[in-house]
């Protein structure tokens, strides 16, 4: 999950989303990314749980709790006003974590839409518009989501449009302070790739395609 961004990340006044971008545009890459991110969780199969994923040392059922913890924690943000960061996971038990990712995302995706929580919101003590909530989530759930179609042995390459989007966000939300605890160092690649391979790329994974 990405750290809440300072004034130096270029997110403005106290309060306010990253430079150009507004609640409408937050929630819309929100429904984006879950949309995207279904697809890929559709792949999942119990077999496949132990497999690893672009996450270093983290098989996909790791992955999918990070992925649901991560997204509930934003979601309490959105309707509480407030999360402190060190929150305590809820224990997962038998359940089962591609349908808690699910019912997670979908969550979040309602109360930002609803717009109906408080509009500026405290983690950790950083003050955070809704509209900053909303795209984290974005960009959580969709960049998992393409960890999880890579663990499952299958490439689903962003939508371009989508991806510049998301690089944009996340070039202004991950920080030099992110890494390596939250992302790995960035992987060059080529001025002329696609924003998607860009976008993995600087959030430390291999855009390149798995071989069988």
């Amino acid at each position: 999950m990405t750290g809440p961004p300072g004034p130096e990340d270029g997110s403005g006044p106290a309060g306010a989303g990253p430079a150009g971008a507004d609640a409408a545009s937050g929630v819309e890459l929100l429904e984006r990314a879950v949309a995207y991110a279904l697809g890929s969780l559709n792949l999942v199969a119990p077999a496949l749980m132990v497999r690893p994923t672009p996450c270093a040392g983290w098989d996909l059922r790791t992955l999918l709790w990070h992925v649901d913890d991560s997204l509930t924690a934003l979601c309490e943000a959105a309707g509480s006003g407030s999360l402190a960061v060190d929150a305590v996971p809820a224990a997962t038990g038998d359940l089962d974590p591609v349908e808690a990712v699910k019912a997670s995302a979908c969550r979040l995706l309602g109360r930002c839409a609803a717009a109906d929580g408080p509009a500026v919101v405290s983690v950790g003590g950083h003050r955070l518009g809704l509209d900053v909530v909303a795209g984290t989530g974005a960009l959580e759930i969709a960049v998992h989501g393409w960890d999880v179609a890579r663990a499952c042995g299958h490439d689903r390459p962003l939508p371009p449009s989508f991806a510049a989007d998301l690089l944009e966000l996340a070039r202004l939300l991950v920080t030099d302070a992110d890494r390596p605890a939250r992302f790995a160092a960035p992987i060059t690649v080529a001025a002329t790739d696609g924003p998607g391979d860009q976008l993995v790329a600087f959030l430390g994974r291999s855009p390149r395609p798995q071989r069988p």
